[in-house]
């Protein structure tokens, strides 16, 4: 293993760090193990389940967001077509999954937090082996449900009707979207010498 010591980048020296000595035996594994947990843990609290129902949200935190029912937005019933019976029978379906829905999303919850307790507590790479796996597990469900619900709405949807939802939904998602900053000017730029 090397290590840059300071001075300009052309002239860096260079030199070994011995694995004889005792205060950095291990310390690499240890640190890539830790990033490696500190980024699922990251992704796993970070990621959600687009038009899916939240759990409930401790009361000092932002509430969570309401899933999306389009098929009783007016602009998605006018540009869709949608008939009274298929508004209804889309309803009845995400009624039905709505609960199951919840308490997967609920046990999820749990979950995460289970696991974020056990990273905090330093616990061992057992344990937290054993609990991503539980954690995966419940947000594959979670998942699954929301895909089947989602599957048996559009079976009530004509094939056209289907390709107008696609359409409409990527234009929801870009509404939705916060505006992305302009790139900042990579480091390699602002390096370069002005040519003469």
């Amino acid at each position: 293993m090397a290590v840059a010591c300071a001075g300009e980048k052309r002239n860096r020296v260079w030199r070994r760090i011995s694995f004889q000595d005792k205060s950095f035996q291990g310390k690499q594994m240890v640190q890539t193990l830790r990033a490696r947990l500190l980024a699922v843990a990251l992704f796993a609290a970070g990621s959600g389940i687009a038009l899916a129902e939240q759990p409930p949200s401790p009361p000092f935190s932002l509430p969570a967001p309401q899933p999306f029912v389009w098929w009783k937005s007016e602009v998605f019933k006018k540009d869709l077509g949608l008939t009274a019976d298929q508004i209804a029978r889309i309803d009845k379906i995400w009624e039905t999954a709505r609960p199951e829905l919840r308490a997967e999303l609920t046990e999820l919850s749990r979950l995460e937090d289970k696991f974020s307790r056990l990273l905090q507590n330093d616990a061992d790479e057992a344990n937290l082996s054993r609990q991503i796996d539980r954690v995966e597990t419940a947000r594959a469900n979670a998942n699954k449900t929301r895909s089947l619900m989602l599957v048996q709405m559009r079976k009530v949807l004509t094939a056209d009707q289907r390709v107008r939802l696609d359409a409409l939904h990527s234009r929801w998602l870009q509404d939705q979207r916060p505006p992305q900053a302009a790139p900042a000017p990579s480091t390699r730029d602002s390096q370069k010498k002005p040519e003469e």
